[in-house]
């Protein structure tokens, strides 16, 4: 898979989103009443799958049958399958409750002392590794493992996750990281997995490396940035950050991506063609994600008859955009 990506790299970008087929706009994977074809609102409108298909597993830690979103984890395996079997690659992010409070990832009681190795909700967090482990070992094609692009504990230079800045140390959230990695990798033997370091948007006293484990415990760098409904603010943190990026990952020998973005409801005209595409097309990002669509009040990508139909059409058309019809014509020379 990273040689994949590298190769993808090299062509554009690979056009991703955040359950892309788990459900949309007044439909749900559940719901259909046969597998294929899969449901899609980015199909429906570019008549071509995401490259990248995003999954989350929040709730896994609880050993719910649900994610925290409502997608059956059953179905979310086999949609991860269907996703690798026809060339495109799965990223999963972790939304996991707060093991001290009982909350959720957004409650921010602090946590991440008490559940490295010394505090009293280790043994607690090592379960719930566990229990990630035995899923991510359970997605197989042919009887192996498929490769998962599996990115934790994101945006940890703001303070809304308990993982967070304000909540966590910076080096209890190394520690953190790396017991993550050498449990799932050493303990549990999970080897179908890249990992990600993914900080949000940077302010202007944030270091991009400030929370790093280092890169034994990392494949590849990306950034979350979401426009807000301010354009200006927007490219310009685009610009400023992916070159950040760009030229850390190429310090360290990495791979890098986009890997959280979007405007919730696109209501800006044009959003993909002119705010978006110049200012990513040449940036060397591997892969980008937009994030979920889940009602008419919180969506990212246009969907039949919304307003920015035609311009998903025309960004699906330029030379960089990579759908998943474009990432498998490309080839991993043996």
């Amino acid at each position: 898979m990273h040689k994949k990506l590298f190769l993808i790299s090299k062509e554009g970008f690979a056009v991703s989103q955040q359950d892309a087929t788990s459900y949309g706009i007044g439909w749900k994977y559940a719901d259909q009443q046969t597998a294929m074809p899969l449901k899609s609102d980015v199909y429906d409108v570019v008549n071509d799958y995401p490259a990248g298909f995003g999954f989350d597993i929040g709730g896994i830690e609880y050993a719910h049958t649900h994610n925290l979103d409502g997608v059956a984890f059953t179905d979310m395996k086999t949609l991860m399958v269907e996703a690798y079997k026809n060339g495109g690659f799965v990223t999963v992010s972790w939304h996991l409750g707060n093991p001290v409070s009982g909350g959720n990832s957004w409650d921010t009681t602090p946590a991440v002392s008490d559940i490295i190795e010394g505090g009293a909700y280790h043994e607690t967090y090592k379960l719930w590794v566990k229990r990630v482990a035995d899923f991510f070992k359970s997605v197989t094609y042919k009887n192996k493992p498929i490769p998962i692009i599996f990115r934790p504990f994101h945006e940890m230079n703001g303070s809304w996750f308990w993982w967070g800045d304000k909540n966590c140390n910076t080096i209890d959230y190394i520690k953190l990281w790396r017991e993550t990695v050498n449990l799932l990798r050493d303990e549990y033997n999970v080897h179908n997995v890249l990992y990600v370091y993914s900080p949000n948007k940077l302010n202007a006293t944030d270091e991009y490396l400030k929370y790093y484990p280092a890169d034994a415990y990392v494949d590849i760098l990306g950034i979350d940035i979401y426009d807000f409904y301010n354009t200006e603010d927007f490219i310009k943190s685009v610009q400023h950050d992916l070159n950040i990026v760009k030229n850390t990952a190429e310090t360290h020998n990495k791979l890098f991506a986009f890997t959280e973005t979007g405007l919730e409801k696109l209501n800006t005209a044009a959003w993909f063609t002119n705010t978006l595409y110049p200012y990513i097309k040449d940036s060397g990002i591997c892969w980008i994600l937009f994030w979920r669509n889940h009602t008419t009040n919180h969506f990212y990508m246009p969907y039949k008859k919304q307003a920015l139909e035609n311009d998903l059409i025309e960004f699906s058309e330029l030379p960089k955009t990579l759908f998943l019809k474009d990432i498998q014509k490309i080839k991993i020379k043996k």
